[in-house]
C-alpha cells in the first residue's frame, strides 16, 4: 500500500486532515487528554474536547497549539500520530508527502519546529504554506493572476489578513485575536458584570447561538448558567445580543484595525482591485453574524464569507496537492 499525499490545517482549535483523492478525512478538535501522573495520553480530538473543565485532579485536558503556534511538541505530535493512525495515511511501502499550514507571521523558528514534528511523524517531504494563501485557493479565489485578492481568516488562535497576487502575498499582517479570544471576552464581560463564572463551552455556545457585531437585538436573549463568585452557588443570568456586541467590541476592532494597516500598506493598482472584488472571510470566527456587514462599513469595501469558511483552508490544500508545481515552487 503506498501512503497518500496528505494536508494538515494544524488550528488552534480544530485539526483537518484532507487526503489527496479523498477530500477531508479528519475534522477534530485540536486537545489532548493526559494522565498527569504517568504523562499517559488518554485521549485525543473530540473524546478530549468533551473532558475540558470536567476532569478529575489525575487527568489533564491541554490544547498543544496556542495562537496558531506549537505549544507543547510532545502533545502536537502525539495528537498527530493518533490522527494519522486513525485515517491511516501512513503506507507500508512508502512514506507520505505532507502539506502543513501556519500564520502568516510564524517565525523560521516556529515553522523548523513544525516541519521536525511532520518530519519525526514519518513524512517523505513537508511543505509549508501559509494559511491566507491556502485559505484564498480554498475559498475559490484565483491568486495567479496579477490582480489582487484580499482574504482575512479569522480562525481560533489567529486572524490572518493578506492581500495575494501571482501566487505570492503582496502585505499581510497577523493578530492574535480569534475565535478563543472572542471567548475569553465574553467570560470576562459575564464575570464582571455579572459575578458570574462561565467555562469556555459555555461562551462559546453564547458565540454561536446569539453573538453578533452589527446592530444587535436587545431582545434576543439566551439562558446562561454558571457558578456565583459571591456564593459559590450555580445560579442563572439571560444575557442579551447587546451585551455580547458590547464584549466583542475591543477585539472585533483591533482586527478592523490591522485590517486598515493591510490596506494602507498595498500598492494601489492593488488597492483598485480589492475595491471591485471585495474581502473575502474565511475561518470559524468570519461565521460570528454581522461580521461582513461591520467590515463593509469600516473597510469602505464590499465583504463576503466564502461558502465554507470553516474547510477553506483544508480545501485550499486539497487544490494544492492537486497542482504540486505550486509547492515546488
Amino acid at each position: 500500500m503506498l501512503a497518500k499525499d496528505i494536508g494538515i490545517d494544524l488550528g488552534t482549535a480544530n485539526v483537518l486532515i484532507y487526503v489527496k483523492g479523498e477530500g477531508i478525512v479528519l475534522n477534530e478538535p485540536s486537545v489532548v487528554a493526559i494522565a498527569t501522573d504517568s504523562k499517559k495520553i488518554l485521549a485525543v480530538g473530540k473524546e478530549a474536547s468533551e473532558m475540558v473543565g470536567r476532569t478529575p485532579g489525575k487527568v489533564k485536558a491541554i490544547e498543544p497549539m496556542r495562537d496558531g503556534v506549537i505549544d507543547d511538541f510532545e502533545a502536537t505530535e502525539a495528537m498527530l500520530n493518533c490522527f494519522l493512525k486513525k485515517i491511516n495515511a501512513k503506507g507500508l511501502l512508502s512514506k507520505p508527502r505532507i502539506l502543513i499550514c501556519c500564520p502568516s507571521n510564524t517565525t523560521q523558528v516556529e515553522k523548523n519546529a513544525i516541519k521536525e514534528v511532520a518530519e519525526r511523524m514519518g513524512a517523505k517531504r513537508v511543505y509549508m504554506e501559509e494559511e491566507p494563501k491556502v485559505a484564498a485557493v480554498g475559498a475559490g479565489m484565483d491568486i495567479s493572476k496579477p490582480s489582487a485578492n484580499m482574504v482575512i481568516d479569522i480562525g481560533g488562535g489567529t486572524t490572518d489578513i493578506a492581500i495575494l497576487s501571482l501566487n505570492g502575498i503582496v502585505t499581510s499582517n497577523s493578530v492574535r485575536i480569534a475565535g478563543n479570544a472572542f471567548d475569553k471576552d465574553i467570560i470576562k464581560y459575564i464575570k464582571d458584570k455579572y459575578k458570574l463564572l462561565v467555562g469556555e463551552h459555555t461562551a462559546e455556545e453564547i458565540k454561536i447561538k446569539i453573538a453578533t457585531v452589527f446592530e444587535p437585538d436587545k431582545n434576543e436573549k439566551m439562558e446562561v448558567r454558571g457558578r456565583a463568585i459571591v456564593s459559590g452557588l450555580p445560579k442563572t443570568i439571560d444575557i442579551n445580543q447587546s451585551e455580547v456586541e458590547e464584549a466583542l467590541h475591543h477585539s472585533i476592532y483591533e482586527i478592523i484595525k490591522v485590517a486598515k494597516n493591510v490596506l494602507e500598506q498595498t500598492p494601489p493598482e492593488l488597492s483598485a482591485d480589492i475595491v471591485d472584488k471585495g474581502i473575502v472571510l474565511t475561518g470559524g470566527g468570519a461565521m460570528i453574524e454581522g461580521l461582513p456587514q461591520l467590515f463593509a462599513k469600516e473597510l469602505k469595501v464590499p465583504v463576503f464569507i466564502a461558502d465554507s469558511p470553516l474547510t477553506c483552508v483544508a480545501e485550499g490544500c486539497g487544490i494544492l496537492l492537486d497542482n504540486m508545481k505550486l509547492l515546488e515552487q
